[in-house]
């Protein structure tokens, strides 16, 4: 397998009393997409925001196990400073009520960058990235709530990458969007993973097969404890799964 830049051992999370994780080890390669698959309730999201410490925020968490960042404990590391190399893209889109320009350029003036030239760069390079400059070069004063469904998405991914992340985690990023928009969202990914580790949370199959190099399934038992079932590469998992729930999932026997 490719390097791996995030990883976890034996992780599991609670909400309170509730175990919504349990011992889940993988090994995530840099620079490449991997889906996490499984029917809703299953703890995909909860796993997802393991990995910039999103979890931290709500009450009465608390977690087992190890989480790592190019083997690097992620409880140890000041969680403002992950966030800005873990970036985070959700399922609808949420850019800022500001323009287009103050969208992109806000993570990077709250690190304390206020040169109007390296904003501008930083601003263009992201946009590009995301696939959007030529679609709002013209206009970057406008506000990003007036860009259609499918351009704020693409906003939200460009001020993730203002701030230079290694990892961009994406929950369920195409599934408010219409089809055509969805399909630039995927081609981005793809595009992205190239110099970015891209963990994405999708329902989608199609989706995931799709636009993900390796894929993990996580399923629940009847306590509706998240556990990983099996991890391997996309081909893999979608032609020759190891596991019976995998192949039942998969084929839409159950989910």
């Amino acid at each position: 397998m490719n390097d791996t830049k995030l990883e976890t051992i034996n992780y599991s999370l609670y909400y309170g009393k509730f175990r919504a994780l349990k011992d889940i080890s993988i090994k995530i390669p840099e620079n490449k997409v991997t889906a996490l698959i499984g029917p809703s309730g299953c703890g995909k999201s909860t796993f997802l925001r393991s990995f910039n410490r999103m979890n931290d925020l709500i009450t009465g968490v608390r977690t087992e196990g190890r989480v790592l960042i190019d083997g690097e404990d992620i409880f140890k590391i000041d969680p403002v400073a992950l966030r800005q190399n873990v970036g985070m893209v959700f399922q609808k889109p949420n850019p800022f009520p500001k323009s287009i320009f103050d969208n992109v350029a806000y993570g990077p003036r709250v690190t304390g960058l206020n040169d109007r030239q390296k904003l501008e760069e930083i601003v263009e390079r992201s946009l590009r990235s995301a696939a959007l400059w030529d679609e709002v070069k013209d206009n970057l004063g406008k506000s990003g709530l007036d860009l259609s469904g499918g351009q704020q998405q693409r906003l939200c991914i460009a001020r993730a990458l203002a701030v230079e992340p290694t990892v961009i985690l994406m929950d369920e990023p195409a599934a408010s969007l219409d089809p055509i928009a969805t399909l630039k969202i995927e081609d981005l990914i793809h595009e992205l993973s190239a110099n970015y580790t891209i963990v994405i949370v999708t329902h989608n199959m199609q989706q995931a097969g799709r636009v993900s190099d390796f894929t993990a399934f996580i399923y629940t038992d009847e306590t509706r404890t998240g556990q990983l079932v099996e991890f391997d590469k996309t081909k893999t998992i979608f032609t020759n799964p190891r596991d019976q729930r995998t192949e039942d999932y998969i084929t839409g026997r159950f989910g």
